[in-house]
């Protein structure tokens, strides 16, 4: 299959507009974003002796030159690890032990975070490299890099995602999963070379690269980067620059919504709204389509696509809570305790099949080999599907909980709060929230003085866990409660 997407549009519509900086208005066509792409190439294999293989990894913000990055390690067979911006110095320690990158990224703005690590002795096999001279030698470089390296199986990412074991692990996304994901989407939006998308979602994420990104640069579409979610300049691109398709999550929606200039923007571009990490709220959707822009939902993961299920425009409401159907390429099962298939409305294991399954997780055969079944990637997620064959997530067997657009892995706090002195045991779960949709609540055993642990648990989370993982809530108890075998029922928590 093609998979120097670039090559191809630099000949079929050089002049088009492939990336604009909707922070700046900064632009690229694509035969300048493909001979940008082939310089960095050239920097890269001659300063770095980056080879087919290598890993690269990127403690960066939302940037064009972060783009040009990717396509430029394409062009070598290398990897891509984007690092999260938002975790502390032992989370990014532990994804740079596990991928051994031989550079690693920064910008102006994740230099502190890199600095701490050198400064606490970090075991450093990486070259760091910043951004901003990478940009300057894009401009002053002569040569160009004009092979094309990766095949179908090179792995174009290490995307990691918490595990509930406690520690990240790395999804390897190949070049064959990439293309298989964009089919997929473009078959069920519709995508073409005139549509045009903000993206402010952070590139460290499947969600900022794969659910529109890397599907609209295959389709010779425009994507429109900004560095962080504002509420506002969102509004004003869309509509400025008369996108056709905007994508979020429901807290972004909402937000968006309540701006004084949403009810007086006018949407008549917009083909649909995509959302997604959760289900959105009837008086939101009915919010939106009093403005004229249809909502479809879906479901995906880091480990398969991510654009697994869609629901359509028209049953965003009649079906609210469902995801849909499957897309085009992805084979859906729902699978109980015995691995045998579901009857209608009884909730099991969802498991998928398709070319855009991850191909395990880096350095972690046990974890791979826990997550397939058969050909079947186990999700872990619990569904049911109706009488008419929609999809509906009613649970997350692995404990997960999506706090503001994020997964949140409980077992991963809890390893983390138990080196806490006076901390005896410790349990997390998801709970409710008006402004995050859900957020971690800690349930605490301590035979210390509770004043002096919770003063512990504040200096440890924030010097130790991304916000979104910190728990919001902190209860204590004399015990938890537990079954026969020991085993925390954490059902009996959410009563608390």
């Amino acid at each position: 299959m093609e998979l120097d997407w670039l090559k191809k549009w630099s000949t079929y519509s050089p002049q088009k507009t492939a990336l604009r900086d909707g922070d700046t208005g900064r632009q690229l066509s694509y035969l300048q974003l493909f001979v940008t792409a082939k310089k960095g190439a050239a920097i890269l294999s001659q300063e770095w002796n980056i080879e087919p293989g290598d890993r690269v990894a990127a403690l960066c913000s939302n940037s064009l030159e972060f783009i040009i990055l990717f396509f430029s390690l394409n062009r070598l067979g290398a990897t891509l690890v984007p690092i999260n911006t938002r975790l502390k110095g032992p989370e990014i320690s532990h994804i740079l032990a596990d991928s051994t990158p031989k550079v690693i990224f920064f910008d102006s703005e994740t230099l502190l975070s890199l600095e701490k690590l050198i400064s606490n002795g970090e075991p450093k096999t990486w070259s760091p490299v910043s951004l901003v001279d990478w940009s300057s030698d894009l401009h002053n470089c002569q040569n160009e890099f004009s092979e094309f390296k990766a095949v179908d199986d090179s792995l174009a990412f290490i995307l990691y995602t918490s595990g509930t074991t406690g520690s990240p692990k790395g999804a390897m996304i190949t070049f064959a999963n990439l293309f298989w994901n964009s089919i997929n989407t473009s078959i069920g939006l519709d995508i073409t070379q005139h549509d045009r998308a903000v993206i402010f979602l952070p590139l460290f994420h499947t969600g900022g690269w794969n659910v529109l990104t890397t599907p609209f640069f295959h389709r010779g579409a425009e994507i429109i980067l900004i560095k962080k979610f504002e509420a506002n300049q969102v509004l004003d691109l869309t509509t400025g620059q008369k996108c056709t398709l905007l994508f979020g999550v429901p807290t972004t929606m909402d937000m968006m919504s309540q701006c004084p200039a949403f009810e007086k923007s006018s949407f008549e571009s917009l083909r649909f709204a995509i959302v997604g990490g959760e289900p959105m709220p009837t008086q939101l959707i009915k919010k939106w389509h009093q403005k004229g822009v249809p909502i479809r939902q879906g479901y995906g993961l880091t480990e398969f696509g991510p654009n697994v299920f869609s629901l359509s425009e028209q049953d965003a409401i009649r079906k609210k809570g469902s995801v849909g159907f499957p897309n085009f390429y992805v084979q859906a099962r729902i699978l109980n305790a015995d691995r045998e298939d579901c009857a209608t409305d009884e909730i099991g294991e969802l498991a998928l099949k398709g070319p855009v399954a991850m191909q395990g997780y880096w350095n972690n055969p046990t974890a791979t080999a826990e997550s397939f079944c058969q050909g079947w990637l186990l999700t872990g997620d619990l569904v049911r599907k109706d009488t008419d064959g929609y999809f509906f997530v009613v649970g997350r067997r692995k404990e997960m909980f999506i706090s503001g657009g994020e997964n949140v892995y409980p077992a991963e706090i809890e390893e983390a709060l138990r080196k806490i002195p006076g901390i005896q045991e410790v349990a997390v779960i998801g709970v409710p929230d008006e402004k995050w949709g859900e957020v971690g609540k800690a349930f605490i055993v301590t035979q210390a003085d509770q004043a002096e642990v919770l003063d512990r648990l504040r200096l440890f989370t924030q010097n130790n866990l991304a916000g979104f993982k910190i728990p919001k809530h902190f209860q204590f108890l004399e015990s938890l409660p537990k079954n026969e075998s020991g085993k925390i029922l954490k059902r009996m928590l959410s009563l608390q």
